[in-house]
């Protein structure tokens, strides 16, 4: 693995545990065994780090969408899925999704940073949406009225059912939080 690789793989698991204020770069590089100047060479501020940790986790996150969405033929096995991505990025209530612990700690961002969380945010209720909209003509989902609200509202219903079960470190409280849409499929 490059340095590079390994500096962003070390501040998403501090940024998810810790949020983005609780590391730093001499974090960064007592762990990746460097020298501080040097993870300057690669994130010469971090803000840098921040559009580069948001840029690598759209990306990989639209991926896994795109890849439930092609193995997934009903809304209702869609949404599971979704469900599951927050689940797995729980760790177990001690972790929060990259995303969600950056909205956290929007204000450390840059304006970049903040404009590509909001369009990651818009992806990925487009994504819901499309997964609600076919729930709902295929029955898979429940009592669906606005396909585009339901995502709306499920996006808040899962990041905040992560911030619930990361502040009681209790992915019971994640579970809690979800069993409404969960209980919606079929």
């Amino acid at each position: 693995m490059d340095t590079r690789t390994h500096l962003l793989d070390q501040a998403e698991g501090f940024a998810r545990q810790r949020g983005f204020d609780g590391f730093s770069f001499a974090d960064l590089a007592e762990g990746a065994g460097i020298r501080k100047p040097s993870v300057h060479y690669h994130f010469p501020a971090k803000a840098d780090l921040s559009l580069a940790l948001i840029d690598r986790y759209r990306s990989v996150f639209l991926d896994k969408l795109h890849g439930i969405a092609d193995a997934e033929t009903t809304g209702g096995a869609r949404l599971l899925r979704f469900l599951n991505l927050y689940r797995e990025a729980s760790e177990g209530g001690r972790s929060l999704c990259l995303c969600v612990a950056l909205s956290v700690t929007q204000s450390a961002l840059p304006k970049d940073g903040t404009a590509t969380l909001a369009a990651f945010h818009r992806d990925v209720v487009a994504w819901l949406e499309a997964a609600f909209r076919l729930g709902k003509s295929d029955g898979s989902i429940r009592q669906v009225t606005d396909p585009k609200a339901e995502a709306q509202a499920a996006m808040a219903q899962v990041e905040g059912a992560q911030i619930m079960a990361r502040a009681a470190q209790d992915i019971a409280r994640f579970e809690a939080g979800i069993a409404t849409l969960v209980g919606r499929t079929t």
